[in-house]
């Protein structure tokens, strides 16, 4: 269960669902609710019209066994006095509730007082209290006879009519008769309609949400599964490509526009970017291994000859392959920590004073250098300008000029000679790592191709960027761009 609901097919599926099923019992209750009181208000008119026809014959001297509301077979009706005795009730009424009397037979006339007047002809109501002690003359609003009284009253109940039982929706209306005084005139409409109408809405629903919901349900399991498709084509071949190791292999990139699309294509920049970063790893340990290997079979080769003939020992050449030897490990294992992602140092260097260390007893090198202080690595930095130096020294003819100087809020430190220069076509091929421009020069004169490699490195560590151009001599001439110490960056000039 816990797999099956782990999934996003599942959970949106579930979730849609949930949400439309609150939707449709939230709308179902409310027209439920809505149906059942228009209905109910139909049948408190038609009750309220069926009381006022009462009430106008009332209103008419129309004696009780006249009435004509009295013999109606869906309507039952009750007169009740002020006394709350029933005076009048509809033919076959047996039982009834809700209109505040379950009286069904009405009192004989002579009790109820329903013809009595007084000697002098007028109305024995004038004379009569009810039963609170209140006059008919002492009520807020007192009607004159033969008026209706305009408000309605209603009330829900049920009544039994020749032996079947029905709820009713009641209206009462009160009438002041000339002859009877005040009467009630109860009169009800049957609510089988309502009931029926409510029930079948809500057999409706109870047949047809959970139908709706199916279909909710499946469709949105449909178009979710249709939508994650490309995804788990995504994951199988990240998986295959997993299992095989085969970086060269890509997802499938569907031909839309959505999420999903776009997670394919920075997947796959992100397999390039694998791809570039391991063939360069091996690589790298490739040209390391063939570089180790030639001071190391020197070096052995010195050895052995020495252990047979020690007359014969190359005491300089064994001293040259183990400081080269020193060298290029110092050099490798520099490379490893910036591709390590170490962080620099955070001091102050001046590059004019690092500049002018840096030229201190090298042979045809000026110096001219304004102070320029950056934050990073001392020692980082000061490896840049000896490998910088380095370089200029082996291709340079006589001269290698060193320039300090500040551009808005960078420092730029250049290295020029005056020998042959770069190609323009190999500027940024040089910053590759073992790469040499010169393939007949021997490895003893032209190093193993790190220096301008790990010179880079360092500078994009430190934040800034590192360039070949053309010197003012003729030569080649590099810069090292660092952003000034406490200054705000801007983009550096290529």
């Amino acid at each position: 269960m816990s797999r099956l609901f782990g999934s996003v097919r599942s959970r949106a599926t579930l979730g849609a669902t949930l949400v439309v099923a609150v939707a449709l019992v939230a709308a179902g209750t409310a027209v439920l609710l809505s149906l059942r009181a228009n209905l109910t208000g139909e049948a408190g008119t038609r009750a309220e019209r069926s009381a006022q026809a009462v009430a106008s014959e009332l209103a008419v001297r129309t004696p009780l066994d006249k009435l004509s509301g009295l013999d109606a077979e869906d309507a039952p009706v009750q007169i009740v006095d002020e006394d709350g005795t029933l005076v009048a009730a509809s033919e076959d009424l047996e039982r009834i509730t809700g209109t505040g009397t379950a009286e069904v037979t009405p009192a004989p006339t002579g009790t109820a007082g329903g013809d009595a007047r007084d000697d002098d002809g007028d109305d024995d109501r004038d004379a009569r209290a009810d039963d609170s002690g209140r006059s008919d003359d002492d009520d807020d609003d007192p009607l004159a006879p033969g008026e209706i009284d305009r408000g309605t009253t209603f009330a829900n109940g049920s009544a039994t009519v020749d032996g079947d039982t029905e709820d009713y929706r009641f209206a009462a209306v009160q009438v002041e008769t000339p002859d009877r005084g005040r009467l009630t005139v109860h009169a009800g409409a049957p609510l089988a309609a309502e009931h029926s109408a409510v029930d079948t809405a809500l057999t409706a629903m109870l047949i047809g949400f959970p139908l709706l919901l199916g279909v909710v349900a499946a469709v949105t399991w449909l178009v979710t599964g249709r939508a994650l498709r490309p995804v788990e084509g995504i994951r199988r071949e990240m998986a295959a490509i997993t299992a095989s190791e085969d970086l060269g292999r890509r997802v499938p990139e569907p031909a839309t526009h959505d999420e999903v699309a776009r997670l394919a294509r920075t997947t796959n920049a992100t397999l390039t970017a694998l791809e570039v970063s391991v063939e360069r790893q091996r690589r790298f340990v490739a040209d390391a291994s063939h570089e180790l290997r030639s001071p190391i079979a020197s070096l052995r080769t010195q050895l052995e000859v020495a252990a047979a003939h020690p007359e014969l020992l190359d005491l300089d050449g064994a001293v040259e392959d183990t400081v080269r030897l020193q060298n290029l490990a110092a050099d490798l294992l520099l490379l490893a920590r910036l591709d390590a992602g170490e962080r620099p140092a955070d001091t102050r260097v001046d590059l004019a004073a690092l500049a002018r260390e840096g030229a201190a007893g090298r042979t045809g090198v000026t110096v001219e250098a304004e102070s320029a202080e950056v934050s990073g690595s001392p020692g980082q930095l000061g490896r840049v300008l000896g490998n910088l130096l380095d370089n200029a020294a082996r291709h340079a003819r006589e001269r290698v000029m060193v320039t300090v100087r500040r551009e808005g809020a960078w420092a730029v430190l250049g290295v020029g000679d005056d020998g042959e220069g770069v190609a323009e076509a190999d500027r940024e091929r040089i910053f590759e790592r073992f790469v040499r421009l010169d393939a007949a020069r021997s490895r003893d004169d032209g190093g193993a191709g790190l220096g301008l490699a790990i010179a880079r490195d360092v500078a994009v560590r430190h934040g800034g960027t590192l360039t070949a151009g053309a010197a003012p001599a003729g030569g080649a001439l590099f810069e090292l761009r660092l952003p000034l110490a406490g200054a705000d960056r801007g983009t550096p000039r290529a």
